[in-house]
């Protein structure tokens, strides 16, 4: 038993009395919190007297069944905050009927119908979303714990609680001591469960594992699922779901035993993975689509809303987090939520847009197992947004994209990675789950930007082995804002091959913004690579002839990905420059290309080989060599305006006129791109990244890992 364990003084989970007195005394003072009181208050009220059904469940995601037992958890838990600002007993009326009703249904409950996996649920079809039962259930019976009787408490303790805690730490012990998203919804659900029921076997577990030896568990949980600056292996979109029950049960833990000092475990890293998941995001709100992600799903979510107001209490007011808090429009009813809903009602001068920056997170437990680098130029909606990604694999979330990049201008993707195929919630789409073309192709390194070599994904595309690589950051420096670079390698996703991609973004005089992409393999025999360009845009224009398919159109390929893409061009191209210019929005984009010796480009688009129509339509340039070593040479410039009301178009046409490679060996990589009548040279080291070095090659000197010098000046 954890030592100095006190009975729990209800409530204590979600806040405690005093807190609760607290935001019942500000209800009426601030507008966006009277309005979250008041459109809560009016969804309960709606349910007041009403026999709220608790079906049997039979349906998948998005089903009657599915859905209602979802909207069922937060209307018990919201109820129970309602009772506890009104004091009215019919708020922990409802909560109890519902909970008798859980507690007379949840005993009978064998795997779910609709179960798929080795994780299956018995109120939903997968374990995961009992956990969100869990933990709301939990909150909303502590929330109402001391208006029932004794005999009511061993009712709902035994029948509705008792039944889901012995699953997940017995039938499905191996799930929920997993290190993984999933086993934190699953030990905060224990452990909520726990504290609200006065458990020390269930809070242990919880925080321990169900060997109660601390490998695995809550703590585990934080330790091992973060790298040191809150990085979260599997992207963004998954630390967005994982922050709400890391938030919900940190403070209920706080509350139940505050000398755990569960906020500042680990140098304060929940507060480091919220504020590097919003790192990641786009103007917008919207998450960067590291591996599987919902492109739709932004920082309005209720997770980040939740975690927001909690950790605005536990870590002191972030001003920062203000624009954020402002386009969510609406606030818990917490300390953290009147806190934030009197700085919104007092601040007349909050930036429409989150304080986004330049910066780099490390992955891996111990911060060693590669990263991102996110760089970015300009500000508000003038943002501009380079992602480099050479992370470990992401877990079953992770896609096989080593060293792959995204670009994103003025609020909209312009070089794109799929995410995820998957409608969540839609019922006529696989009941809601992850789509069989989410492994097929969002998965597969075709529909990223990065190295194919041979048609074959990194790793064969198989989780078992790329789990056991990284990539590795060789050397990057985002203090300059005219020249942010980094430079990353892979040896490990093809046999004797290495793989080394360096990406410059530049801002030249003028706000001229261009990314400079230097691609290097080296590999033991020959091969066939190829480079796509995932481009969200219109097709304007290129500087090479292509042969259209206009009567019948044929996959590029018969497998790992390449059997969904349409071949709907292709070019053979011989010693250029080629330039591909497409037009997003109302800015024009060129993609210009070194071609050594001869290639191929095949101009693409998803929606082959799916009769289901499960894929967006997405188009794609792919350039094809064939060879041993190879060099890629890339410009991607930004550049002109289109208007479409005046009907005209300025810099429509881009300024890089050429591109050379001076000098490629082991040791160096020098280009050169006529930028209009400047000349850019860029001239990099292979191997030697000291920051003191000085290097004389072909007339340049230079001092550290790299040198950009434009029109005679280094930058």
């Amino acid at each position: 038993m954890l030592p100095g364990v006190m009975q729990a003084q209800h409530p204590i989970t979600f806040f405690t009395k005093t807190e609760a007195l607290s935001v019942k005394a500000s209800l009426s003072k601030y507008p966006l919190l009277k309005q979250s009181y008041s459109d809560l208050k009016k969804d309960v009220d709606s349910w007041i007297g009403k026999d709220v059904d608790v079906p049997f469940p039979k349906d998948p995601a998005g089903g009657y069944t599915h859905d209602k037992h979802k909207a069922n958890y937060t209307l018990m838990f919201n109820s129970g905050v309602l009772y506890n600002l009104t004091g009215d007993i019919k708020y922990a009326k409802l909560v109890k009927d519902m909970m008798l009703k859980y507690a007379a249904l949840n005993p009978t409950l064998k795997n779910h119908p609709e179960a798929t996996s080795s994780s299956p649920g018995r109120i939903f079809w997968q374990a995961l979303n009992d956990a969100n039962w869990m933990v709301y259930a939990g909150m909303a019976y502590d929330l109402v714990y001391n208006t029932l009787t004794a005999a009511e408490r061993k009712t709902i303790e035994d029948g509705a609680f008792k039944p889901e805690v012995d699953f997940f730490t017995h039938e499905l012990k191996d799930w929920f001591n997993l290190i993984h998203n999933h086993a934190v919804w699953a030990t905060a659900g224990v452990g909520m469960i726990g504290i609200a029921t006065n458990n020390q076997d269930y809070i242990e577990m919880a925080l321990k594992g169900t060997e109660k030896d601390g490998k695995t568990g809550f703590f585990a949980l934080m330790d091992n699922l973060f790298s040191p600056d809150g990085y979260y292996t599997e992207g963004p979109y998954y630390t967005r779901y994982a922050i709400l029950p890391y938030a919900v049960f940190a403070n209920a833990l706080n509350n139940w035993k505050p000398s755990l000092k569960i906020f500042q475990h680990r140098d304060n890293i929940l507060q480091k993975a919220l504020l590097t998941c919003l790192q990641q995001t786009n103007i917008d709100g919207t998450f960067f689509p590291f591996n599987d992600a919902l492109k739709e799903k932004d920082y309005t979510s209720n997770e980040l809303v939740t975690a927001i107001n909690i950790f605005w209490n536990a870590y002191g007011a972030d001003k920062n987090l203000l624009p954020v808090a402002k386009k969510q429009n609406r606030v818990m009813l917490n300390k953290g939520g009147v806190s934030i809903a009197a700085e919104l009602a007092n601040n007349k001068n909050i930036s429409p847009y989150f304080a986004y920056k330049s910066f780099e997170s490390t992955d891996g437990v111990k911060g060693d197992e590669g990263g991102i680098s996110v760089f970015r130029i300009g500000k508000g909606k003038e943002l501009t947004s380079l992602l480099y990604k050479y992370t470990s694999h992401g877990l079953s979330h992770g896609h096989y994209d080593k060293l792959g990049m995204m670009l994103y201008d003025k609020g909209n993707e312009i070089l794109t990675n799929y995410g995820s195929v998957r409608f969540i919630g839609v019922e006529q789409k696989y009941g809601g789950r992850y789509l069989p073309e989410n492994k097929s192709y969002a998965g597969q390194t075709i529909a990223h930007n990065t190295i194919v070599v041979d048609e074959t994904s990194h790793f064969g595309g198989k989780e078992s082995v790329a789990e056991n690589f990284h990539s590795d950051k060789l050397f990057s420096n985002c203090s300059n804002p005219a020249v942010q670079v980094v430079a990353a390698k892979e040896d490990n996703a093809y046999k004797n091959t290495h793989m080394q991609r360096t990406l410059y973004m530049l801002q030249l005089e003028g706000d001229k913004r261009m990314i400079v992409d230097l691609f290097n393999i080296e590999a033991d025999a020959q091969h066939q690579y190829d480079l796509p360009f995932q481009f969200n845009g219109h097709f304007i224009n290129t500087s090479f002839k292509y042969k259209a398919t206009t009567n019948k159109l044929e996959p590029l390929g018969a497998k790992n990905g390449y059997q969904f893409l349409w071949k709907e061009a292709e070019a053979k191209i011989e010693n250029t420059t080629l330039q591909f210019t497409f037009l997003n929005d109302r800015t024009y984009y060129t993609i210009s290309s070194l071609i050594q010796d001869s290639a191929k480009v095949y101009f693409t688009r998803t929606g082959a080989n799916d009769p289901n129509f499960n894929l967006r339509h997405e188009p794609a340039m792919i350039i094809r060599t064939n060879g041993k070593d190879q060099s890629f040479v890339n410009v991607i410039e930004i550049h002109g305006k289109f208007d479409p009301v005046y009907e005209f178009s300025t810099n429509a046409y881009p300024t890089v006129k050429g591109i050379k490679l001076l000098l490629q060996n082991d040791d160096y990589t020098i280009a050169e791109v006529m930028v209009g009548e400047n000349k850019l040279i860029i001239a990099q080291c292979n191997k030697d990244f000291n920051t003191k070095q000085i290097h004389s090659v072909q007339n340049l000197s230079w001092t550290g890992a790299y040198m950009v010098m434009y029109n005679g000046k280094i930058l």
